[in-house]
């Protein structure tokens, strides 16, 4: 396990080390001058001398490398810089954004489990063919679905339509209900996509048959039996979960006008705030990596036969292609024949 958890905390700080380095590139190589940008419509009225001065103020008039090496040194030493366009300590105005982001993301996430796993579940456990294809065909059509459009329904339906919720800002609880919707549309349909799939394919395997030939209820043979292997692929994903969750809080906070990291995210981008996108990038990227940890620590208490070595990986791959024979109930394996016993 030390070994393992060693192995993995040098892979993040190779993750951590590649996305802030590509996200100081990218912005490196956006057209336009961070110093106009920050002074505004006013730029052409300030002398080239003045630029270049607050150039070598901020930093910006090094070469690309030295610029990159000593934000990289200042990284190293917990210094993550100061904001260009509000010459606040990066940190501040990244951790000011942290909890709105969450908690929007948070609700998010508990719709998206709760109203993705269930339809997974009501697609594959009811008895009418019809609206189990019915059920099956709505995932697709939610992933398809832009998330700003369905934001803007949501607004026009309930906040000038029915008055129900605010379409703008974060004074109240109630404040959290669309943007956490418009979050939790993309996520659940992927969710109940992989689990509806991964259902229907364990529904298929002998341990089954011998369940259903045991007595048990179709509900019990959902819970006991399958539920537990069909949510191993889509536990596999959860890391790209989170970061759709992320990455889908640019669009809604713009929208529905809430503080929080995508806001943050959306300024220092048009601002090429350099610092501030790399503080983001960061937080971001770390996120990412806990919640892969998190997912590779949980798959041995799902499946004891994965392992934490170098064979898990193996072992991993083999069962999302349907190469490894899913683990069985011991509820679901029949007792052992006695000699005297007749067939």
């Amino acid at each position: 396990m030390i070994r393992y958890l060693g192995f993995r905390l040098l892979q993040a700080v190779g993750v951590l080390w590649a996305a802030w380095t590509v996200s100081f590139l990218v912005l490196y190589v956006l057209p336009g001058d961070p110093v106009k940008i920050l002074i505004g419509p006013d730029a052409s009225d300030v002398s080239p001398a003045q630029l270049a001065k607050l150039r070598h103020q901020l930093g910006l008039d090094q070469p690309l490398i030295v610029q990159y090496l000593h934000q990289l040194g200042n990284l190293l030493q917990g210094r993550f810089g100061t904001s260009i366009g509000s010459g606040r300590p990066v940190i501040d105005v990244v951790g000011e954004a942290i909890g709105p982001t969450v908690q929007i993301a948070l609700f998010g996430l508990v719709l998206a489990v709760v109203f993705g796993g269930g339809l997974a579940f009501l697609a594959t456990l009811t008895r009418f063919r019809r609206l189990g294809q019915f059920l099956l065909g709505l995932p697709p059509l939610g992933v398809s679905i832009p998330g700003f459009w369905f934001a803007l329904l949501l607004i026009q339906w309930f906040s000038f339509g029915i008055p129900l919720f605010p379409a703008i800002g974060d004074q109240s609880a109630s404040a959290l209900v669309l943007p956490a919707i418009t979050l939790a549309l993309p996520t659940g349909a992927t969710i109940a996509q992989l689990l509806s799939k991964s259902l229907v394919s364990t529904l298929r395997e002998p341990y089954i048959d011998t369940a259903w030939a045991k007595g048990a209820s179709r509900g019990r043979i959902h819970l006991r039996h399958a539920l537990r292997n069909a949510a191993l692929p889509a536990l596999t994903v959860s890391g790209l979960i989170v970061g759709q969750l992320l990455s889908g809080t640019v669009v809604t906070e713009t929208i529905f006008s809430r503080p929080g990291l995508g806001r943050v995210t959306a300024t220092a981008v048009q601002q090429q705030d350099i610092p501030v996108v790399q503080g983001v990038v960061l937080f971001a990227a770390t996120v990412f990596v806990l919640a892969n940890l998190l997912v590779d620590l949980i798959y041995p208490l799902l499946d004891p036969r994965i392992v934490l070595t170098g064979s898990r990986r193996r072992l991993r791959k083999q069962l999302e292609a349907g190469l490894l024979a899913p683990l069985p109930d011991e509820s679901a394996v029949p007792a052992p024949v006695s000699e005297g016993a007749t067939r």
